[in-house]
């Protein structure tokens, strides 16, 4: 089964096992697939970044606290999105995980409404991250296809060259730079050059995109 076609999974991460109990018990209620966890170490430890879905931590944990867990997952490549809670948490460090990245930071006791709305909100924000990166790897799998020669022709058809100019800035002629041109287009499977602009394009933004997201 493809990875992301699973439902997404809730991770819940708490020290205090009362509160993590009456949360996974709520989150459950409403709908939620949850999976706890009572420290960060032991999060990390069974951890699939490839499992759609989000982590609810908390801030003030023995050991890996929350917003070290968040810097750990980052260094790791991993774009999941946080929903931070604490009953210790002050303006600084709220104002510090939202710069990571935090989708949102809530103070303990939890209103369960105000957690489901912000847990729905973190499980939008993966699957948009998830079919970004799907996209990209998509786009890179297309462009490994080509020849050394086809991307040095498709360099300068992105930024607008005619068959002519090309054929002229790497010495070929103009019956071969059409050739490759169209070998470039089939394999990049796009039928104008707009969609090849854009196909390239949005390949070398989304990964700026996708950071600031996650």
């Amino acid at each position: 089964m493809n990875r992301s076609m699973q439902e997404p999974t809730v991770f819940l991460v708490d020290d205090d096992a009362s509160v993590r109990n009456a949360l996974k018990r709520g989150l459950t209620a409403a709908g939620f697939s949850v999976r706890a966890s009572a420290s960060s170490d032991a999060f990390l430890a069974e951890h699939d970044p490839e499992v759609p879905g989000c982590l609810v931590a908390d801030v003030a944990m023995p050991g890996m606290n929350g917003l070290e867990l968040q810097s750990v997952l980052a260094a790791r490549g991993c774009q999941r999105p946080i929903v931070f809670v604490s009953a210790q948490g002050s303006i600084p460090m709220s104002v510090q995980a939202m710069r990571a990245g935090a989708v949102t930071f809530l103070s303990k006791p939890v209103r369960l409404e105000e957690l489901v709305s912000a847990v729905r909100e973190a499980l939008e924000r993966d699957s948009e991250i998830r079919e970004e990166q799907a996209l990209r790897s998509d786009v890179e799998s297309r462009l490994t296809a080509l020849t050394a020669r086809e991307r040095e022709v498709l360099e300068l058809i992105v930024v607008g060259k005619l068959n002519k100019q090309i054929a002229a800035a790497l010495g070929a002629a103009e019956k071969t730079i059409k050739v490759h041109r169209g070998r470039v287009m089939a394999k990049l499977q796009v039928r104008s050059v707009a969609e090849l602009v854009t196909l390239t394009t949005g390949a070398a933004r989304r990964p700026e995109q996708s950071s600031r997201t996650g």
